[in-house]
């Protein structure tokens, strides 16, 4: 019944709608938004989708709707056995999330008022919100899968700080990594790549998120 109200809500007068407003249907009728927010709609028990679209392929979306747990073993996403059809509009509809809900009416979260002045908190707003946390995890400790990926899983951030100067990571976050590393040069490439977030953050935001990475660094034997 409720892929047949989401299909319903999706076609108009003129016939039936694009895969992307479909999806939007299915978002809608099964209450996405209770867990997940899209800019300022929605809830923080999951990860924020505001830039999902920018952050995850649509045919990596699909296979994550398509069984979530075999991405992320703790996941708390149920699997909601989605047919074939809504999954591929879902993830349609998740691809086109870009950001934009951010950047309309009083703007990204990070830049108010009680961010002013705190440079990590902000980075660690932005590191939230955009998405970072969704591969890297929280704390940039790591473990999300990643097929085909060296050790098979998302790289971990947490000590970014003695592999990159400040300026190097600036860069690796804006310029991105469009091709990760094979574990089997012959077999598929990882799902899940590094997008160029600058072509989605302004270069103050991009900063505020290397230096909340780099203070992630454990505090070595000189420290104490």
């Amino acid at each position: 019944m409720l892929v047949l109200a989401a299909l319903s809500a999706a076609c108009g007068p003129s016939g039936p709608a694009t895969p992307e407003s479909r999806g939007r249907g299915v978002y809608a009728a099964y209450d996405c938004k209770r867990c997940h927010r899209v800019g300022y709609d929605g809830g923080d028990t999951g990860p924020d989708l505001t830039f999902v679209g920018f952050r995850k392929s649509a045919e990596f979306l699909d296979a994550w709707l398509r069984d979530p747990a075999a991405w992320q073993p703790n996941t708390l996403m149920p699997n909601f056995r989605l047919g074939d059809g809504p999954r591929a509009d879902l993830a349609a509809y998740l691809a086109t999330l870009k950001g934009e809900a951010y950047r309309a009416g009083p703007g990204a979260p990070w830049d108010s008022f009680g961010f002013k002045g705190n440079a990590l908190k902000r980075g660690a707003a932005v590191y939230a919100r955009a998405g970072c946390v969704t591969c890297h995890g929280a704390g940039g400790k790591g473990g999300y899968r990643n097929n085909n990926a060296i050790g098979g899983l998302v790289p971990a951030v947490e000590k970014a700080a003695q592999g990159f100067s400040r300026e190097e990571l600036v860069k690796r976050i804006s310029d991105g990594v469009a091709h990760p590393v094979k574990a089997d040069p012959a077999g598929a490439e990882p799902m899940l790549r590094m997008p160029a977030w600058k072509e989605v953050l302004s270069p103050d935001e991009i900063e505020a998120v290397a230096d909340y990475v780099l203070s992630l660094a454990p505090p070595s034997k000189e420290d104490w």
